[in-house]
């Protein structure tokens, strides 16, 4: 019986300090029950209790669970995948290596190389050349499948706990889903729709917590880059407890990583009062660090709540927000589940075009603030000069208009114009 196979997992046979009887078969009911309440929201496709049951202590329990659990989470469609996946001969599975190189193949091999020093710790030299070369397989998969996604460091971070937890036929499959409907701004060109989300902390944290706010006012976000954009993969070395957060932020709307490092930094509250250095650079250091030993239930508790309290739409940052970020259109765990590869691809394409535009604008900002002065004022001041000649004293509005923004420019002054 699976429940049987899953309580196996969980309690340790033989140890010397096991506790009494009663307890110990209360917590395998327990076990059992939770199992079974797994088990039937996969066989149903239960959303909304397994979000549930990944709430509560220990989320989906074991790996064997999560194997369940995962790919109803993510939500292959059968129309993209068809529940005959395990029984996709290896001749398909291997097609993506006719497929052309993606340009990140390289960088993938260093990181690939750096992988595992964590977990598992029971590997010899040989597993771990064999583990190595399928987290290689499964990110250069992905990669050469949606070849429009960037590669960022860290992804292999991620890649690693799907790699671990799931069988083979499964691992390309969600993670491609995950990418493309999840995390999809990471996979951008440029780190801005990151830099965007990083930009709530301080919003949360000023509704949280005003006075921490201001103690840490001098600190830009960037100290919650590691965590957030490699879903805490990148810094949390017990695998069991990775896998656990990975429960809970599958289940959760992908903005929820971002109110989790919000409820780390308050968790550490008095840490940083306490500390001396008022130095923006000191408390970067200190905030990029998530401690190891951390109580997970009461964090991810912690988290619900403080999403509860102040959620995005209450925060100014969350309007900059892209309307086709994936914070925006993963929102319901059963649409983002429902979606297709071809309409994250869309969303890709959207936010592409946005970035590009948002790349011009600063272009030409840059442009205009180089040469403000000398030859490029000059231009400017016949331009006002022409402007008044050819409109005379008929109109005069528009000339002071063209004036003031002339003179705010030269000055330095921030302004901002509708064209």
């Amino acid at each position: 019986m699976e429940s049987d196979a899953v309580a196996e997992e969980l309690v340790p046979l033989g140890s010397d300090s096991a506790p009494d009887t009663q307890t110990k078969d209360e917590a395998t009911d327990s076990i059992q029950r939770k199992t079974q309440d797994i088990l039937e929201a996969c066989k149903w496709r239960n959303l909304e209790a397994l979000k549930a049951l990944a709430g509560t202590a220990g989320g989906f329990l074991t790996d064997t669970l999560r194997r369940e659990a995962w790919p109803v989470l993510l939500g292959p469609t059968d129309g993209e995948y068809g529940e005959d996946i395990i029984a996709t001969g290896r001749e398909e599975r291997d097609s993506w290596k006719d497929l052309p190189r993606h340009r990140d193949e390289e960088q993938v091999a260093l990181d690939v190389n750096r992988a595992f020093i964590y977990y598992p710790s029971y590997q010899d030299d040989t597993e771990l050349e064999k583990n190595k070369s399928d987290l290689s397989d499964l990110i250069v998969e992905v990669l050469r499948r949606y070849p429009y996604l960037c590669y960022f460091q860290g992804y292999h971070d991620i890649c690693q706990v799907f790699m671990l937890v799931l069988k083979p036929p499964w691992r390309a499959r969600l993670v491609s889903r995950l990418s493309v409907l999840r995390i999809r701004d990471f996979m951008l060109t440029n780190l801005e729709p990151t830099v965007a989300q990083l930009r709530l902390i301080p919003d949360i944290l000023h509704a949280a917590d005003p006075k921490l706010k201001r103690h840490l006012a001098g600190t830009e976000p960037f100290y919650a880059l590691a965590g957030t954009l490699t879903m805490y993969a990148h810094d949390i070395q017990a695998y069991g407890d990775i896998a656990r957060l990975f429960d809970i932020l599958l289940v959760r709307e992908p903005v929820f990583s971002v109110y989790m490092f919000a409820q780390i930094v308050l968790n550490r509250r008095d840490e940083l009062f306490d500390n001396d250095e008022d130095d923006p650079s000191m408390l970067h250091l200190i905030l990029s660090k998530v401690p190891q030993k951390m109580d997970l239930e009461s964090l991810i508790a912690g988290a619900t709540a403080l999403y509860e309290r102040y959620p995005p739409e209450s925060l100014s940052a969350w309007r900059k927000i892209s309307k086709a970020s994936s914070l925006k259109t993963a929102r319901s765990l059963e649409s983002c589940a429902k979606q297709t590869m071809d309409q994250g691809h869309a969303y890709f394409r959207k936010q592409l075009a946005e970035l590009k535009a948002l790349e011009r604008r600063q272009k030409i900002m840059r442009i205009l603030w180089t040469y403000k002065k000398g030859a490029a004022a000059a231009g400017l001041a016949v331009v006002v000069g022409l402007v008044a000649v050819y409109l005379g004293r008929r109109n005069p509005s528009p000339v002071f208009a063209l004036a003031n923004l002339y003179n705010k420019w030269m000055n330095g002054t921030s302004w901002t114009h509708n064209f």
